[in-house]
């Protein structure tokens, strides 16, 4: 379905505590995830980051809209000079000594459809590289 959300869940073998670190963490983001300069854990702060393939690279601008410390980190994803919004979820959930992870990325459809970076199969694809490998690669260190 092109407008269902991307949704990417695993079980990682750490504590909650040390899997919301990963993912609320600038230091510990740039190790697994984007390289964010500003970044801080508080409703409503804005930052932004430079990613892309090697022929073109997007400001990606977001907001974070929602904190629940230790289950939940959502922001919004927008593409600088690009119209199109979508949600980005993070939901944790205590697995005994493990941790569930949820991320879900909605609205990806509303991203230009002409710009072939921006198809559902590339955020599919990054995804879910980024939460079932680099992700539990850092949380094995």
């Amino acid at each position: 379905m092109a407008n269902s959300p991307i949704t990417v869940e695993t079980v990682y073998n750490a504590p909650i505590e040390k899997v919301w670190k990963a993912i609320t963490t600038k230091e510990e983001m740039k190790e697994w995830y984007f390289d964010i300069e500003n970044f801080k854990l508080e409703t409503g702060y804005t930052f932004e980051f430079w990613s892309g393939t090697e022929n073109k690279k997007y400001l990606h601008k977001c907001e974070i809209t929602e904190i629940i410390p230790l289950q939940k980190l959502a922001y919004t994803w927008r593409y600088d000079g690009y119209t199109g919004d979508s949600l980005v979820t993070f939901n944790l959930q205590p697995e005994g000594l493990k941790t569930r992870l949820k991320l879900t990325h909605s609205g990806v459809e509303t991203f230009p459809k002409e710009e072939k970076d921006f198809v559902k199969s590339n955020f599919q694809e990054g995804w879910h590289h980024l939460i079932t490998i680099s992700l539990p690669n850092y949380l094995q260190q």
